[in-house]
């Protein structure tokens, strides 16, 4: 990834944040039959290990657990707020007609060695708990246990758990650090005005 030193993102705080506020990750694989990508929710557990780890599951029909065994380097792309930027924003396009258009994002790339957790507890305690946090706004949170035992037990089956331990994290936050304050503002409540509030409260404080 080109990382411009002024949309550098090396704090650890930061780069968290971003893969816990948008958790469903991009998982790049390689093997044999080439490239692949798997688009996945995962959970993160910052205290595991240096970095962190990511957990997450697949169905037990993909393959993606047979062709990248234990101990294959993988890559997770997590893409947090993005939206695209209009010249017309800036206040001194209207003055020097100097600005382009460009599009602004947060994005992390967690490196890591994958593996495979083909175990009922495993599965079962991650989608518990995968549950409990992405059930927490509704009115009556689902939980595992309002369903018949049996049916749950027989979709664990058709899932394989997969834990990829963090070596690194590479991240990006393109937030218009490069344009005049003014600029940058008003390009930040103009998003705000579209519904774009995260990238906006993300490029008011860049500065």
């Amino acid at each position: 990834m080109y990382i411009p030193p002024h949309f550098a993102q090396t704090r650890p705080e930061e780069l968290q944040r971003i893969v816990r506020e948008h958790p469903l990750g991009v998982l790049v694989t390689q093997s044999d039959a080439g490239l692949d990508a798997d688009h996945l929710p995962f959970e993160f557990d910052p205290a595991a290990g240096t970095h962190g780890a990511l957990l997450a599951h697949v169905a037990r029909a993909n393959t993606l657990w047979q062709r990248c065994p234990t101990g294959s380097a993988v890559m997770v792309v997590f893409r947090g707020a993005e939206a695209y930027i209009s010249p017309n924003w800036y206040p001194s396009k209207h003055e020097a007609h100097r600005q382009v258009p460009t599009w602004n994002y947060e994005v992390v790339h967690a490196h890591g060695i994958l593996t495979v957790r083909d175990d009922e507890r495993f599965v079962r305690g991650l989608v518990a708990r995968l549950t409990r946090k992405h059930e927490t706004a509704e009115p009556r949170p689902w939980k595992m246990g309002d369903s018949e035992p049996g049916f749950i037990d027989g979709l664990l089956r058709h899932i394989v758990g997969i834990e990829i331990a963090i070596t690194s994290l590479v991240g990006k936050s393109k937030l218009s650090q490069n344009k005049d304050t003014r600029d940058r503002l008003q390009a930040a409540d103009t998003l705000a005005e579209r519904g774009h509030g995260e990238l906006a409260q993300l490029m008011r404080s860049s500065g």
